[in-house]
């Protein structure tokens, strides 16, 4: 009698992991081949229990029984992972099937190539990077300098980009050496450098609201929240201090995240006191090149840099970008390429990023474009994913 109770223990333990084991299809309906696009399963579309723990699965493409890296992700901060990433690698026009199913994969990485991180030692910066580009913004400390009159302040809500041409991480590389006095990240040794000029432009990416034909943006950052770092995706919260646009008082903060294999950030505008934003890149001395495409959603900026060239992008996703501003003036920094995208539920999604000559494939404008129209396409039909009964 024992050795039967046992035994039915021992099965059913068998069908209850087999139970929580799932078969996915993953459908790409575009023409192009894909990869460096994030898929993000939940409990719920896995048909999981509430207490189940995304951390103990793993994925493995059935089709060679190959395991791919995964991630999971605590965004709410209640110490529950709710979400769990990977990055397929799916032909043109054709699906595949993949196992997502309790246990470990043996060669994860072991490399954070998605990090950010608040900055003190560098006043206070908050800085975010990928295998492709590196980016940083302020905190209030920088901005208060500048107001008390303190050297070595930066008061803007622009977004610098950091010229990184490695895959690996550099962030804390480049400012160890910048504060311990070994070097500077302002001239490339080999692995890139900052030589991106923000001011009180927007940068690559930062926000205005135009009222009455005049922009109106934030101050620093006020507070910061890292919600992840891995190895496909990191992402964080920046939240402003109230702000004034001409009588109307506008409530910001931003969701970052930025993906493995991208040139681009995506943002997650949520603000109130506004049904437009105009999200701007710098035009820096204006002696670029703009493109629009208004109807694929996205707006571009090729221009040299030192001894270099570089494109900037804005993307919005499908019926979002209404518009866009060539907004050229004498003003010192005030001279942006704005795009006007609609807020709805008092949030706004756009894509920023910038592909440079010496670090990334695009060597022409028509380059950048063509992979700017490519990514569009693709955040505008992302892959299709099926849970198998």
């Amino acid at each position: 009698m024992k050795k039967h109770l046992l035994l039915t223990a021992i099965l059913a333990g068998s069908f209850n992991i087999q139970a929580q084991n799932k078969t996915i299809t993953i459908s790409n309906n575009l023409k192009v081949d894909r990869e460096f696009e994030t898929v993000e399963l939940t409990k719920k579309s896995l048909g999981l229990s509430a207490d189940s723990k995304l951390e103990n699965y793993a994925v493995k493409d059935i089709s060679n029984n190959s395991f791919l890296e995964t991630q999971t992700l605590d965004n709410d901060g209640d110490g529950t992972m709710d979400v769990l990433l990977f990055q397929p690698k799916i032909k043109a026009s054709s699906k595949q099937d993949f196992e997502v199913f309790v246990g470990t994969n043996p060669s994860a990485s072991k490399v954070v190539s998605c990090y950010s991180r608040f900055v003190p030692e560098r006043t206070d910066d908050y800085a975010w990077e990928n295998n492709k580009v590196a980016f940083r913004t302020y905190g209030p400390v920088a901005q208060k300098m500048v107001e008390d009159n303190v050297p070595g302040g930066t008061l803007t809500s622009g977004i610098d980009a950091w010229l990184k041409r490695v895959d690996y991480p550099i962030i804390n590389k480049w400012y160890e050496k910048a504060t311990n006095g070994t070097g500077t990240y302002h001239k490339d040794t080999g692995e890139g450098l900052d030589n991106f000029h923000v001011g009180d432009s927007r940068g690559i990416g930062g926000i205005a609201v135009k009222v009455d034909g005049k922009y109106y943006f934030s101050k620093n950052f006020v507070s910061w929240k890292t919600i992840t770092t891995g190895p496909i995706r990191t992402s964080f919260i920046l939240t402003y201090a109230d702000w004034d646009a001409k009588g109307n008082k506008i409530t910001e903060s931003k969701l970052i995240s930025l993906d493995y294999g991208s040139q681009f950030s995506r943002f997650e505008i949520n603000i109130t006191g506004t049904k437009t934003i105009s999200a701007g890149i710098t035009l820096h001395e204006k002696k670029g090149t703009i493109g629009t495409n208004i109807k694929e959603g996205w707006l571009s900026y090729w221009e040299p840099i030192d001894d270099s060239e570089i494109g900037l992008g804005l993307i919005a996703p499908k019926g979002t970008l209404t518009g866009f501003d060539n907004h050229v003036t004498n003003e010192k920094d005030l001279s942006n390429l704005y795009g006007n995208i609609s807020v709805k539920n008092n949030k706004a999604i756009y894509y920023v990023g910038f592909g440079w000559k010496k670090g990334s494939p695009f060597q022409t404008k028509q380059e950048w474009e063509t992979y700017l129209t490519s990514f569009a396409e693709k955040i505008n039909n992302p892959l299709i994913v099926k849970v198998k009964k």
